[in-house]
């Protein structure tokens, strides 16, 4: 999926109002209307990430498309503002130094199973971190890593995967295990 700049700009308007209105801030007067045949209509999974003075302030998406990415969009900013458990809720005085970063995602190309272990390696190293996420899946638990949380912390395929474990909840090295979690890898379109 591919998102134009007009898009783009109108899918960080649309962050940033729905953030004005959950925080009690006056949002400015009119609806963003969004074009008709817009792929912002389609269903998506998406993640967005609140930076504050450039660091990670908060985050929520899903890898499920089952909303409108525009409505997607919407519900996961205020969420990410104000429902992340890991941040206290943003304030209304300083919201303006946040800014939103919009991560929509594609391509879920499943990795391997533990199980094949013969093809493991040669999955392994066509994961590559900056360019691929992951998401690690076992029973009702489920781990997201982005793309670009790879950057700038020098991870390599095996550290991307045991990331996806942990934020699951599982054992980190649970993926090379027999049984381990489902392991899927995607692209993201990031701005």
């Amino acid at each position: 999926m591919m998102v134009s700049e007009e898009e783009k700009d109108l899918l960080r308007r649309v962050a940033m109002e729905a953030a004005k209105r959950a925080t009690g801030i006056r949002a400015a007067a009119g609806s963003l209307e969004i074009p008709a045949g817009s792929i912002l209509l389609e269903p998506a999974p998406v993640f967005v990430t609140w930076l504050k003075d450039g660091r990670l302030r908060g985050r929520s998406g899903t890898i499920e498309a089952k909303h409108a990415l525009a409505a997607a969009v919407e519900e996961h900013a205020v969420a990410a503002l104000l429902h992340d458990p890991r941040i206290p809720p943003v304030t209304t005085r300083d919201l303006p130094r946040h800014v939103p970063e919009i991560s929509v995602l594609f391509t879920f190309e499943e990795i391997f199973s533990s199980s094949s272990s013969s093809s493991s390696e040669a999955n392994i190293s066509s994961l590559l971190p900056g360019t691929h996420g992951v998401v690690a899946e076992k029973g009702k638990r489920r781990g997201v890593v982005l793309p670009q949380d790879a950057t700038g912390f020098d991870w390599d395929a095996a550290r991307l995967l045991s990331q996806a474990c942990l934020r699951a909840g599982l054992p980190e090295e649970s993926w090379r295990a027999p049984g381990g979690p489902r392991l899927l890898r995607f692209v993201a379109e990031v701005f």
